[in-house]
């Protein structure tokens, strides 16, 4: 079915309308009118094909894969849905269900590779697939989250990527009561992982290279703030994290928030900067230190996310935007200049 959208034609066009195809709903697929997309600073990468050597992007390009919407229509073997129900839909659409990592609930390290929600191989209907900028979508339910109707809707489209983001690696390395957990950067992924650390019950430091973000770590639930151009509290702060969260996706120096860790402490990037990051050896041997990555969610872990959203109240700080204005929030977004997520209000595509 014909359905609005907004794409990037190449990697220097602005974005602007475009109509994708969307595919009749099969026995076991949900179809979505989309409320609310979230904007994430891989939208703009992607559709500036910043990721060529690992994603290239192919154009038209429609983004979006932080998707809230109503469900309007659903096959006839589909049990966790209704027409009606307010769902979401997250990075992937599919995986290929059969590979050890899909076996255990773990969709997102598919070994065979997910099957992304837009900018992925659509092996269905064919071609590439298209995102949530865009009216509706479809998918299998096996991929569709439920939401609660206590959360405020553009507030909860950013948990479909930065929320489970951050989420996964707290709860992975476990932070809760008891550890002091490090959280790099205050913007999209960094004010998220700051929630959730709190939320988690860990002790919350919050490193920030800006002076004006002290107050706001401190309002989003930090218990410190760290201006991490200050070598003194630096300094103050070395070898005292069970576990630091790392969510700048520019370049930065590595080492100074390695050296924070104690004993057996990790260092997970959630960022993702263009160029490779140096780690000087010693800032691992001594004493004993991890340097990771984390990946997403699977399904089954988004949906946990979710839910304990819904228990505890938790939403992405936002601003809304209408479509017309994506341009001008990329730029801003090159700035810093949101707090903390744009989110895109889908009615805004039919004015």
């Amino acid at each position: 079915m014909s359905t609005r959208a907004y794409a990037a034609q190449n990697a220097k066009s602005p974005l602007g309308p475009f109509t994708c195809q969307r595919r009749d709903p099969r026995a076991t697929d949900v179809e979505i009118d989309i409320l609310y997309c979230g904007v994430c600073h891989s939208d703009l990468h992607q559709t500036r094909d910043e990721w060529h050597d690992f994603a290239p992007t192919a154009y038209p390009c429609v983004p979006g894969h932080e998707i809230v919407g109503r469900v309007s229509k659903v096959g006839k073997d589909v049990t966790k849905f209704k027409v009606g129900d307010i769902a979401a839909v997250g990075c992937m659409v599919d995986s290929c269900r059969t590979c050890e990592s899909c076996a255990k609930g773990l969709e997102q390290y598919c070994t065979s590779f997910p099957t992304l929600t837009y900018n992925g191989q659509d092996k269905i209907s064919g071609g590439v697939t298209y995102g949530g900028y865009s009216e509706r979508v479809v998918v299998d339910e096996a991929f569709t989250l439920k939401v609660s109707d206590k959360l405020n809707l553009a507030a909860t489209a950013p948990l479909l990527c930065a929320g489970i983001t951050t989420y996964s690696p707290l709860k992975h390395w476990g932070a809760g009561p008891g550890t002091k957990v490090g959280i790099v950067g205050l913007g999209g992924l960094g004010h998220m992982g700051v929630k959730f650390a709190r939320a988690l019950g860990a002790h919350v430091v919050l490193f920030t290279t800006s002076p004006g973000k002290v107050e706001d770590g401190k309002r989003l639930g930090a218990h410190e703030v760290v201006v991490s151009k200050n070598a003194d509290e630096m300094k103050a702060q070395a070898a005292s994290f069970d576990f630091v969260l790392d969510a700048v996706s520019a370049e930065h120096d590595i080492n100074a928030y390695l050296s924070l860790l104690k004993l057996d402490g990790t260092l997970c990037l959630v960022g993702a900067p263009e160029k490779p990051l140096p780690v000087a050896a010693f800032n691992l041997l001594m004493p004993r230190r991890s340097f990771a990555g984390s990946g997403i969610g699977g399904i089954a872990e988004t949906q946990e996310m979710l839910d304990f959203c819904a228990e505890r109240g938790i939403t992405s700080d936002v601003e809304v935007i209408p479509i017309h204005k994506i341009n001008e929030a990329y730029d801003r977004l090159l700035k810093g200049d949101v707090k903390y997520r744009f989110v895109i209000d889908m009615a805004s595509l039919k004015a």
